[in-house]
C-alpha cells in the first residue's frame, strides 16, 4: 500500500529518526533532512506532503512544552501569516521550473547562513513589524514551495538576544503552524491522499523517537554551543542546495 520495497522502507525509516533527532536538538531541519531524502523514494510533491504530515504530528504531540517556552506574540504573528501564504507557495511548486525552483531554494538557503552571520541584535531589540511580515511570508510560502519554512525563521530568532529554549520553542510554534496550513492546503488542492497518510503513519514513531532524543540531547548543550550548531545546519542546507544545481 505504501508502494515502497522494504529497502526503501528502511532508508525512509533512518532517514526520518534522524531528521527528527536534528529537529528535537536544533529546533528545526527535519524538512531540510527529510524532503530531499524522501525525494529518492518518492516523488518531490509527494516529499513534501509527506514531510508536512509528520510535521504537523509531532507538533501537536508536543504542543504545551512548546506554547508556554516560546515567545508567543512573534511566534504567533509570524505563524498566522506563514499560513496565509502556504497555499501560494504550493501552487508556485506546480507552476515553476524545477531547474528555476532549485535556484531560488539555492539561495534562500544560502542567504539565511549569511544572515546568521551578521552581528546579533542588541538587547532589549524589538523586531520591526515589517521584518515579522517578511519573515511570515518568506515562511510560508517556502512551505509550500519545498516543505522548508527553516530559513527565514532561523536568522529571525537567532540574532534575537533571548535564551536558546525561547528560540527554540518559538521556531517549533512557527513550523507547527506552517505544517498545519500545507497539510490543509494539500487536501484542499488534492495533492495528500490515504497513501501519503499511511506513509507519514509510519514514519511517525521514528519521528517521535528521534525528536524525543534530540530534545534530551538539547538540555545539555550550551547556549552558545546550540547557536553554533544551527548556524553549522543552516550552513550544510545551504551548501547541499548549491550542490543540487550542479548538472
Amino acid at each position: 500500500m505504501l508502494g515502497l520495497t522494504p529497502a526503501a522502507l528502511a532508508l525512509a525509516i533512518a532517514a526520518a529518526f534522524t531528521a527528527a533527532f536534528v529537529r528535537g536538538l536544533a529546533g528545526f531541519g527535519m524538512a531540510i533532512l527529510l524532503v530531499p531524502l524522501l525525494g529518492l523514494m518518492v516523488l518531490p510533491v509527494e516529499a513534501v506532503v509527506v514531510s508536512n504530515l509528520l510535521g504537523l504530528l509531532i507538533g501537536l504531540s508536543g504542543l504545551r512544552t512548546t506554547w508556554d517556552a516560546a515567545d508567543r506574540p512573534s511566534a504567533l504573528a509570524i505563524g498566522v501569516l506563514a499560513m496565509a501564504a502556504t497555499p501560494f507557495g504550493l501552487a508556485l511548486l506546480h507552476a515553476i521550473d524545477p531547474a528555476w525552483a532549485r535556484v531560488l531554494i539555492a539561495l534562500i538557503a544560502v542567504l539565511a547562513f549569511v544572515l546568521v552571520l551578521l552581528p546579533p541584535r542588541p538587547d532589549g531589540h524589538r523586531p520591526h513589524r515589517a521584518e515579522v511580515a517578511a519573515t511570515g511570508v518568506a515562511a510560508g510560502l517556502l512551505t509550500g514551495f519545498a516543505g522548508m519554512p527553516g530559513p527565514p525563521v532561523v536568522p529571525f530568532y537567532l540574532r534575537q538576544a533571548i535564551p536558546a529554549a525561547r528560540a527554540r520553542a518559538s521556531m517549533l510554534l512557527v513550523f507547527l503552524a506552517t505544517s498545519l496550513a500545507s497539510s490543509v492546503a494539500g487536501l484542499a488542492m488534492g495533492m495528500a491522499g490515504s497513501r501519503h497518510a499511511l506513509l507519514a503513519a509510519a514514519l511517525f514513531g521514528p519521528i517521535w523517537l528521534g525528536n524525543r532524543l534530540g530534545g534530551m540531547a538539547f538540555g545539555r548543550v550550551s547556549d552558545r554551543a546550540w547557536r553554533w550548531l544551527v548556524a553549522a545546519l543552516l550552513a550544510a542546507s545551504g551548501a547541499v542546495a548549491l550542490v543540487r544545481l550542479i548538472p
